[in-house]
């Protein structure tokens, strides 16, 4: 097992802190550091920065929003990236929400798993560096009946093979990211419910060009993680996290998050946890959030449980396990960095 580390955005006040703790990972031997973006900060000019100040460590998105950009410029910033980094970004994708994609950024949400489809294989092309033809439902390149020009990447990518993951969270994205990416990006991940959603991967590799096998397939769930000695209020931290994800992200009819909690067992709480943060009750919704749903979605308490707890992640399936500090201060949140390295160590899971 490996560790990575997930800024989430950039912006909120705390960029310095977010910096010392890319460094700190890079120091520690950590495999890569993760920056998102949703409405605010884009990924790629953190990455950047991130990048030019670290020396070892891989820097990935998670994710670039594929209604945000098209898919020649993501393989632009992505081969731009890998230059820049000496061969050290890792390019996440994912297909955002409805209200993100249609709110922000003006594309219909509409049979999103075809156009990830077209448009991983556009990028996969322009990366490759082979002219970019293309003629799909969504992409035709170059549009026809126009002066538009076949053209090829004129950067060149440090990596023969800059690797893809695909931020998947319903089924059919699960099959979608076990085909065509080279590792999926997980959210909510619970070693005792991976079971189903690893299927579902693993049915997609079946029909991957690199075969059926998961060796060499990177699963990277983020995981918040708090280090204390009191478990439960270790959980604290992370309600306001949760019922974000859980009751806001999205709409009532379409929040990924809300059903894959379901799916968990946790139905019942996650349609209060709903009701009551779209009805602005935010604090009712934290405290909606069930302590066990917590504990079995985060890393929680001593280094010592949570050595313990990566085993049951590695059992599941996890290669990249990318933590998300929660904690009050930089100090807090720096231990953090700290604690996973020292737990992965205990775990004797390191590579």
């Amino acid at each position: 097992m490996r560790l990575g580390l997930n800024l989430g955005y950039w912006g909120a006040g705390n960029d310095a802190d977010n910096l010392a703790l890319a460094q700190e990972a890079d120091r520690l031997g950590y495999s890569v550091v993760w920056a998102a973006e949703a409405y605010g900060s884009d990924a790629a000019t953190v990455l950047a920065w991130v990048a030019a100040q670290t020396a070892h460590v891989d820097v990935g998105s998670a994710v670039f929003q594929i209604p945000g950009r098209t898919p020649a410029l993501t393989a632009m910033t992505a081969a731009t990236l890998d230059t820049l980094s000496g061969g050290r970004f890792r390019l996440g994708l994912g297909v955002s929400g409805p209200q993100v994609s249609e709110g922000w950024h003006g594309v219909r949400f509409d049979k999103p798993l075809a156009r990830t489809r077209e448009y991983v294989d556009i990028v996969r092309l322009a990366l490759a560096r082979q002219t970019v033809e293309y003629h799909g439902q969504h992409w035709e390149l170059p549009l026809p009946d126009g002066p538009g020009k076949a053209l090829r990447l004129t950067v060149r990518p440090v990596r023969e093979s800059i690797p893809i993951y695909l931020a998947a969270v319903g089924p059919k994205n699960l099959e979608l990211a076990g085909e065509l990416a080279d590792g999926w990006l997980a959210i909510f991940f619970s070693p005792e419910h991976a079971a189903d959603s690893l299927d579902h991967v693993c049915a997609g590799r079946q029909r991957s060009a690199s075969g059926p096998s998961m060796d060499g397939f990177d699963v990277v769930p983020t995981v918040p993680i708090v280090v204390g000695p009191d478990v439960a209020a270790c959980a604290e931290p992370v309600r306001g996290y949760a019922a974000l994800y859980l009751g806001g992200m999205g709409s009532r009819e379409q929040n990924f998050y809300n059903r894959l909690a379901g799916r968990m067992g946790y139905e019942k709480a996650a349609g209060e946890i709903q009701d009551r943060y779209l009805a602005r009750d935010y604090v009712g919704a934290m405290a909606a959030v069930p302590f066990e749903f917590l504990d079995s979605t985060s890393l929680l308490g001593p280094v010592e449980r949570i050595a313990d707890r990566l085993h049951a992640y590695a059992d599941a399936g996890v290669t990249t396990m990318s933590i998300a500090t929660y904690a009050a201060t930089l100090d807090e949140r720096i231990g953090a960095v700290r604690g996973a390295a020292q737990a992965l160590d205990r775990s004797g899971l390191g590579e």
